[in-house]
């Protein structure tokens, strides 16, 4: 059974940065597309960034272009969300999800981890 962890969320001032990481068990990564989403407070869930097990490719929402970069090792099975230059619109519950073919799309991830938290915050 897949299932996946993250971990790395906590409270960190504007402009200061975190590294979430996304931790897959149960199956081989290299097969799986991982997804990383957010939820603000009285906001719908939100594609973040993705990264396609198919080609390799990266996507980036418009919102945190040139401020994450999502990177994956999957000798270790993990995920990586790097997010420099933080904004406090950046608050929010942050999800790993797992799917063969997802991409930016929720319905496309077969499973999700429980969420870490990120405040950024003075």
């Amino acid at each position: 059974q897949l299932q996946l962890v993250e971990s790395g969320g906590g409270l960190v001032q504007p402009g200061g940065s975190l590294r979430l990481s996304c931790v897959v068990s149960g199956v081989t990564l290299d097969y799986y597309s991982i997804g990383w989403f957010r939820q603000a407070p009285g906001k719908e869930r939100e594609v973040v960034s993705a990264t396609s097990a198919s080609d390799g490719s990266t996507y980036y929402a418009n919102s945190v272009k040139g401020r994450i970069t999502i990177s994956r090792d999957n000798a270790k099975n993990t995920v990586y969300l790097q997010m420099d230059s933080l904004k406090p619109e950046d608050t929010g519950v942050y999800y790993c999800a797992a799917g063969i073919a997802g991409w930016i799309y929720e319905y496309e991830y077969d499973y999700w981890g429980q969420g870490t938290q990120v405040t950024v915050s003075s």
